[in-house]
Protein backbone atom coordinates (compact mmCIF):
# COMPACT_ATOMS: atom_id res chain seq x y z
CA UNK A 1 0.00 0.00 0.00
CA UNK A 2 2.94 2.85 1.00
CA UNK A 3 4.96 1.19 -2.21
CA UNK A 4 1.47 2.10 -4.12
CA UNK A 5 1.31 5.29 -2.60
CA UNK A 6 5.04 6.36 -3.06
CA UNK A 7 4.80 5.43 -6.52
CA UNK A 8 1.56 7.62 -7.24
CA UNK A 9 2.89 10.62 -5.77
CA UNK A 10 5.98 9.88 -7.93
CA UNK A 11 3.73 10.24 -10.98
CA UNK A 12 2.07 13.70 -9.45
CA UNK A 13 5.49 14.82 -8.99
CA UNK A 14 6.74 14.33 -12.27
CA UNK A 15 3.22 15.89 -14.13
CA UNK A 16 4.00 19.03 -11.94
CA UNK A 17 7.55 19.16 -12.86
CA UNK A 18 6.68 18.87 -16.62
CA UNK A 19 3.76 21.25 -16.51
CA UNK A 20 6.02 23.97 -14.50
CA UNK A 21 8.28 23.44 -17.46
CA UNK A 22 5.77 23.90 -19.82
CA UNK A 23 4.63 27.17 -18.14
CA UNK A 24 8.48 28.50 -17.66
CA UNK A 25 7.94 28.70 -21.55
CA UNK A 26 4.70 30.60 -22.06
CA UNK A 27 6.23 34.06 -22.03
CA UNK A 28 8.68 32.83 -25.57
CA UNK A 29 5.37 31.21 -26.83
CA UNK A 30 3.48 34.62 -26.12
CA UNK A 31 6.12 36.77 -27.30
CA UNK A 32 6.67 34.64 -30.80
CA UNK A 33 2.90 34.12 -31.00
CA UNK A 34 2.61 37.39 -30.97
CA UNK A 35 5.04 38.40 -33.99
CA UNK A 36 3.65 36.46 -35.89
CA UNK A 37 -0.22 37.97 -35.73
CA UNK A 38 1.71 41.20 -35.37
CA UNK A 39 0.07 42.16 -38.72
CA UNK A 40 -3.60 41.61 -37.68
CA UNK A 41 -2.81 42.80 -34.76
CA UNK A 42 -2.10 46.61 -36.51
CA UNK A 43 -5.28 46.06 -38.91
CA UNK A 44 -7.33 45.35 -35.63
CA UNK A 45 -5.81 48.51 -34.04
CA UNK A 46 -6.06 50.43 -37.51
CA UNK A 47 -10.02 49.53 -38.45
CA UNK A 48 -11.38 49.85 -34.72
CA UNK A 49 -11.02 53.79 -34.47
CA UNK A 50 -13.61 54.41 -37.64
CA UNK A 51 -16.52 52.98 -35.45
CA UNK A 52 -16.36 56.10 -33.17
CA UNK A 53 -16.22 59.07 -35.81
CA UNK A 54 -19.31 61.03 -35.37
CA UNK A 55 -20.44 60.17 -32.06
CA UNK A 56 -20.44 61.93 -28.93
CA UNK A 57 -17.04 62.41 -27.73
CA UNK A 58 -17.80 61.89 -24.26
CA UNK A 59 -19.14 58.16 -25.40
CA UNK A 60 -15.64 57.09 -26.61
CA UNK A 61 -14.24 55.50 -24.18
CA UNK A 62 -17.23 53.69 -22.76
CA UNK A 63 -18.11 52.69 -26.64
CA UNK A 64 -14.15 51.31 -27.03
CA UNK A 65 -14.72 49.42 -23.27
CA UNK A 66 -17.51 47.57 -24.87
CA UNK A 67 -15.91 46.57 -27.87
CA UNK A 68 -12.65 45.42 -25.59
CA UNK A 69 -14.98 43.58 -22.98
CA UNK A 70 -16.75 41.72 -26.28
CA UNK A 71 -13.95 41.08 -28.24
CA UNK A 72 -11.87 39.47 -25.13
CA UNK A 73 -15.22 37.58 -24.15
CA UNK A 74 -15.27 36.22 -27.64
CA UNK A 75 -11.55 35.15 -27.39
CA UNK A 76 -11.89 33.32 -23.98
CA UNK A 77 -15.43 31.87 -23.99
CA UNK A 78 -15.50 31.34 -27.70
CA UNK A 79 -13.07 31.20 -29.81
CA UNK A 80 -10.11 29.77 -28.03
CA UNK A 81 -12.03 26.11 -26.39
CA UNK A 82 -13.19 26.30 -30.48
CA UNK A 83 -9.92 25.78 -31.33
CA UNK A 84 -8.41 23.69 -28.82
CA UNK A 85 -11.32 20.86 -29.35
CA UNK A 86 -10.90 21.55 -33.18
CA UNK A 87 -7.43 20.99 -32.67
CA UNK A 88 -8.28 17.50 -30.65
CA UNK A 89 -11.06 16.09 -32.92
CA UNK A 90 -10.04 17.73 -36.12
CA UNK A 91 -6.61 18.82 -36.53
CA UNK A 92 -6.66 18.91 -40.56
CA UNK A 93 -9.36 21.41 -40.80
CA UNK A 94 -7.26 24.39 -38.99
CA UNK A 95 -5.01 25.14 -42.16
CA UNK A 96 -8.32 25.38 -43.98
CA UNK A 97 -9.89 27.40 -41.94
CA UNK A 98 -6.85 29.51 -41.41
CA UNK A 99 -6.75 30.46 -45.25
CA UNK A 100 -10.39 30.59 -45.68
CA UNK A 101 -9.37 34.01 -43.53
CA UNK A 102 -6.69 34.65 -44.99
CA UNK A 103 -8.64 35.38 -48.11
CA UNK A 104 -11.43 37.26 -46.43
CA UNK A 105 -8.75 39.75 -45.40
CA UNK A 106 -7.60 39.74 -48.89
CA UNK A 107 -11.21 40.54 -50.09
CA UNK A 108 -11.58 42.93 -47.22
CA UNK A 109 -8.24 44.63 -48.03
CA UNK A 110 -9.31 44.57 -51.85
CA UNK A 111 -12.67 46.51 -51.23
CA UNK A 112 -10.74 49.30 -49.06
CA UNK A 113 -8.35 49.84 -51.74
CA UNK A 114 -10.87 50.20 -54.48
CA UNK A 115 -12.93 52.14 -52.37
CA UNK A 116 -10.14 54.99 -52.35
CA UNK A 117 -9.69 54.81 -55.87
CA UNK A 118 -13.52 54.63 -56.24
CA UNK A 119 -15.14 58.02 -57.80
CA UNK A 120 -18.26 56.55 -55.88
CA UNK A 121 -19.15 56.30 -52.42
CA UNK A 122 -20.33 52.59 -51.87
CA UNK A 123 -22.82 54.03 -49.29
CA UNK A 124 -24.28 56.22 -52.16
CA UNK A 125 -25.05 53.53 -54.14
CA UNK A 126 -27.92 52.17 -52.32
CA UNK A 127 -29.82 55.71 -52.28
CA UNK A 128 -31.20 57.16 -55.16
CA UNK A 129 -31.86 61.06 -55.91
CA UNK A 130 -34.68 62.25 -53.36
CA UNK A 131 -34.73 59.07 -51.11
CA UNK A 132 -35.55 59.44 -47.60
CA UNK A 133 -33.01 58.82 -45.27
CA UNK A 134 -33.73 57.05 -42.04
CA UNK A 135 -32.64 58.82 -38.69
CA UNK A 136 -31.95 57.07 -36.18
CA UNK A 137 -31.12 58.20 -32.55
CA UNK A 138 -27.68 58.42 -30.91
CA UNK A 139 -28.00 55.40 -28.85
CA UNK A 140 -29.15 53.22 -31.87
CA UNK A 141 -26.20 54.03 -33.85
CA UNK A 142 -23.81 53.80 -31.24
CA UNK A 143 -25.41 50.16 -31.16
CA UNK A 144 -24.66 49.83 -34.58
CA UNK A 145 -21.59 50.69 -34.38
CA UNK A 146 -20.48 48.61 -31.57
CA UNK A 147 -21.79 45.52 -33.24
CA UNK A 148 -20.30 46.39 -36.69
CA UNK A 149 -16.96 46.74 -34.62
CA UNK A 150 -17.37 43.68 -32.84
CA UNK A 151 -18.03 41.70 -35.40
CA UNK A 152 -14.75 42.68 -37.68
CA UNK A 153 -13.00 41.60 -34.72
CA UNK A 154 -14.77 38.51 -34.16
CA UNK A 155 -13.19 37.31 -37.65
CA UNK A 156 -9.50 39.04 -37.10
CA UNK A 157 -9.53 37.85 -33.29
CA UNK A 158 -10.86 34.34 -35.21
CA UNK A 159 -7.47 34.68 -37.29
CA UNK A 160 -5.08 35.29 -34.02
CA UNK A 161 -6.99 32.16 -31.99
CA UNK A 162 -6.10 29.82 -34.82
CA UNK A 163 -2.52 31.27 -35.16
CA UNK A 164 -1.54 31.11 -31.74
CA UNK A 165 -3.00 27.35 -31.17
CA UNK A 166 -1.33 26.24 -34.48
CA UNK A 167 2.22 27.81 -33.25
CA UNK A 168 1.55 25.82 -30.01
CA UNK A 169 0.01 22.47 -31.13
CA UNK A 170 2.71 20.74 -30.24
CA UNK A 171 3.10 21.84 -26.80
CA UNK A 172 1.37 20.12 -23.78
CA UNK A 173 -2.11 21.27 -23.19
CA UNK A 174 -1.31 23.23 -20.14
CA UNK A 175 1.64 25.00 -22.18
CA UNK A 176 -1.27 25.62 -24.99
CA UNK A 177 -3.88 27.02 -22.36
CA UNK A 178 -1.70 29.32 -20.39
CA UNK A 179 -0.29 30.63 -24.13
CA UNK A 180 -3.82 30.83 -25.38
CA UNK A 181 -5.06 33.12 -22.43
CA UNK A 182 -1.88 34.97 -22.10
CA UNK A 183 -2.01 36.15 -26.17
CA UNK A 184 -5.86 36.98 -26.00
CA UNK A 185 -5.83 39.13 -22.59
CA UNK A 186 -1.87 40.67 -24.11
CA UNK A 187 -3.75 41.32 -27.76
CA UNK A 188 -7.00 42.52 -26.03
CA UNK A 189 -5.66 45.07 -23.80
CA UNK A 190 -2.90 46.30 -26.13
CA UNK A 191 -5.18 46.78 -28.84
CA UNK A 192 -8.06 49.04 -27.39
CA UNK A 193 -5.73 51.01 -25.13
CA UNK A 194 -3.70 51.93 -27.89
CA UNK A 195 -7.39 52.77 -29.63
CA UNK A 196 -8.23 54.90 -26.29
CA UNK A 197 -4.93 56.75 -26.71
CA UNK A 198 -5.65 57.70 -29.83
CA UNK A 199 -9.74 58.46 -30.14
CA UNK A 200 -8.49 60.80 -27.04
CA UNK A 201 -5.05 62.28 -28.73
CA UNK A 202 -7.36 65.05 -29.71
CA UNK A 203 -8.78 65.90 -26.57
CA UNK A 204 -5.57 65.93 -25.04
CA UNK A 205 -4.10 68.25 -27.47
CA UNK A 206 -6.79 70.65 -27.16
CA UNK A 207 -6.61 70.52 -23.40
CA UNK A 208 -2.62 71.21 -23.99
CA UNK A 209 -3.39 73.72 -26.11
CA UNK A 210 -5.07 75.79 -23.78
CA UNK A 211 -4.30 79.38 -22.79
CA UNK A 212 -3.27 78.88 -19.26
CA UNK A 213 -0.15 76.37 -20.06
CA UNK A 214 3.50 77.06 -20.86
CA UNK A 215 4.07 78.54 -24.27
CA UNK A 216 5.57 74.61 -25.43
CA UNK A 217 2.96 72.86 -23.84
CA UNK A 218 0.36 75.10 -25.94
CA UNK A 219 2.33 74.70 -29.28
CA UNK A 220 2.67 70.90 -28.57
CA UNK A 221 -0.85 70.58 -28.16
CA UNK A 222 -1.86 72.88 -31.30
CA UNK A 223 0.56 70.00 -33.16
CA UNK A 224 -1.34 66.99 -32.37
CA UNK A 225 -4.54 68.30 -32.68
CA UNK A 226 -3.27 69.03 -36.25
CA UNK A 227 -1.64 65.67 -36.82
CA UNK A 228 -3.81 63.58 -36.02
CA UNK A 229 -6.54 63.74 -38.95
CA UNK A 230 -3.70 63.02 -40.92
CA UNK A 231 -2.07 60.22 -38.49
CA UNK A 232 -5.91 58.12 -38.62
CA UNK A 233 -5.53 58.40 -42.30
CA UNK A 234 -1.88 56.98 -42.15
CA UNK A 235 -2.99 54.48 -39.64
CA UNK A 236 -5.91 53.65 -42.06
CA UNK A 237 -3.61 52.84 -45.19
CA UNK A 238 -1.40 50.74 -43.04
CA UNK A 239 -4.39 48.53 -41.89
CA UNK A 240 -5.60 48.09 -45.50
CA UNK A 241 -1.71 47.15 -46.46
CA UNK A 242 -1.44 44.75 -43.40
CA UNK A 243 -4.75 43.07 -44.31
CA UNK A 244 -3.22 42.51 -47.28
CA UNK A 245 -0.10 41.03 -46.11
CA UNK A 246 -1.22 39.09 -43.20
CA UNK A 247 -3.82 37.52 -45.60
CA UNK A 248 -1.83 36.75 -47.95
CA UNK A 249 0.68 35.08 -45.98
CA UNK A 250 -1.84 32.62 -44.11
CA UNK A 251 -2.63 31.33 -47.43
CA UNK A 252 0.85 31.31 -48.50
CA UNK A 253 1.97 29.09 -45.78
CA UNK A 254 -1.03 26.74 -46.11
CA UNK A 255 0.36 25.76 -49.90
CA UNK A 256 3.18 23.94 -49.53
CA UNK A 257 4.83 25.30 -53.20
CA UNK A 258 3.86 28.76 -52.04
CA UNK A 259 5.74 28.57 -48.83
CA UNK A 260 8.70 27.12 -49.67
CA UNK A 261 8.81 29.72 -52.46
CA UNK A 262 8.49 32.52 -49.65
CA UNK A 263 10.95 30.85 -47.60
CA UNK A 264 13.25 31.04 -50.56
CA UNK A 265 12.88 34.85 -50.99
CA UNK A 266 13.79 35.28 -47.29
CA UNK A 267 16.56 33.12 -47.23
CA UNK A 268 18.33 35.00 -50.45
CA UNK A 269 18.41 38.21 -48.75
CA UNK A 270 19.15 36.57 -45.28
CA UNK A 271 22.14 38.95 -45.28
CA UNK A 272 19.95 42.22 -45.67
CA UNK A 273 17.20 41.61 -42.89
CA UNK A 274 14.99 44.43 -43.43
CA UNK A 275 15.15 43.61 -46.72
CA UNK A 276 14.41 40.39 -46.86
CA UNK A 277 11.47 41.47 -44.48
CA UNK A 278 10.28 44.62 -47.03
CA UNK A 279 10.46 42.19 -49.82
CA UNK A 280 8.11 39.13 -48.54
CA UNK A 281 5.74 41.79 -47.27
CA UNK A 282 5.57 43.54 -50.96
CA UNK A 283 5.05 40.58 -52.51
CA UNK A 284 2.36 38.87 -49.97
CA UNK A 285 0.60 42.68 -50.40
CA UNK A 286 0.47 42.38 -54.27
CA UNK A 287 -0.60 38.56 -54.53
CA UNK A 288 -3.00 39.30 -51.44
CA UNK A 289 -4.65 42.72 -53.69
CA UNK A 290 -4.71 40.21 -56.40
CA UNK A 291 -6.15 37.27 -54.89
CA UNK A 292 -8.82 39.79 -53.34
CA UNK A 293 -9.52 41.38 -57.18
CA UNK A 294 -10.21 37.99 -57.92
CA UNK A 295 -12.76 36.83 -54.90
CA UNK A 296 -14.24 40.29 -55.21
CA UNK A 297 -14.72 39.46 -59.02
CA UNK A 298 -16.25 36.10 -58.24
CA UNK A 299 -18.80 37.24 -55.54
CA UNK A 300 -20.17 40.03 -58.26
CA UNK A 301 -20.32 37.66 -61.03
CA UNK A 302 -22.50 35.13 -58.82
CA UNK A 303 -24.58 38.40 -57.42
CA UNK A 304 -25.25 38.98 -61.19
CA UNK A 305 -26.09 35.30 -61.67
CA UNK A 306 -28.57 35.13 -58.70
Amino acid sequence: MATGLLALLDDVSALVKVSAASLDDVPAQVSKTTGKVSGIVIDDAAVTPKYVVGLDPSRELSIIFQIAKKSLINKLIILSPAALLLGFFAPWAITPILMMGGAYLCFEGYEKVHSMFSKHHPDDAHQSPGEDVKVITPEELENTRVKGAVRTDLILSAEIVAITYANVAEQPLVSQIAVMLAVAIFITVAVYGFVGLIVKADDIGVHMAKENHHLQVRKIGRGIVTFMPHFLKILAYIGTAAMLWVGAEIIAHGIPFTSHALDDLGNSLAHMPALAWFAKVLVSGLAGLVLGAVIANILSLIRKAV
